[in-house]
C-alpha cells in the first residue's frame, strides 16, 4: 500500500483545510486508514481513523466535532476535512493504512498545516 498525502498550508485560527491522502497498491478497501500529526516538541497522535468497507469512524476528542474523516471509493482517496481550526492544531499530518487487527504499518509523507492565532 502506497499513501501520497496533500493539502496542508496556512491558516488562520477559525479557519478550514481539508488534507488528502491518494491511496494505491494491494486490497487497501479492507484496511483502515488513519490520521495522525506531529506538532514540534511533541510526539506523533492520534487524529482519527475510519474503515474503507465500512466507513465507520473514529476520533481522537482534541478534534471530535472539528475534524471529518471521509473516503471516495471512485478516487481511492481518504480525507480529513479540518474545520474551526486552532494553533493547537499546527503539525505535520500524516495517512496512515493498517490490516484490521495490525499495527499502523504503512505510512505516507507528512504534509504541513500550520494555524496562525
Amino acid at each position: 500500500v502506497q499513501l501520497q498525502a496533500s493539502g496542508g498550508g496556512l491558516v488562520q485560527a477559525g479557519g478550514f483545510l481539508r488534507l488528502s491522502c491518494a491511496v494505491s497498491g494491494r486490497t487497501f478497501s479492507t484496511y483502515v486508514m488513519g490520521w495522525f500529526r506531529q506538532a514540534p516538541g511533541k510526539e506523533r497522535e492520534f487524529v482519527g481513523s475510519i474503515a474503507w468497507s465500512e466507513g465507520v469512524t473514529y476520533y481522537a476528542d482534541s478534534v471530535k466535532g472539528r475534524f471529518t474523516i471521509s473516503r471516495d471509493n471512485n478516487k481511492n482517496t481518504v480525507y480529513l476535512q479540518m474545520n474551526s481550526l486552532r494553533p493547537e492544531d499546527t503539525a505535520v499530518y500524516y495517512c496512515a493504512a493498517r490490516r484490521p487487527g495490525a499495527s499502523w504499518n504503512y505510512w505516507g509523507q507528512g504534509t504541513l498545516v500550520t494555524v496562525s492565532s
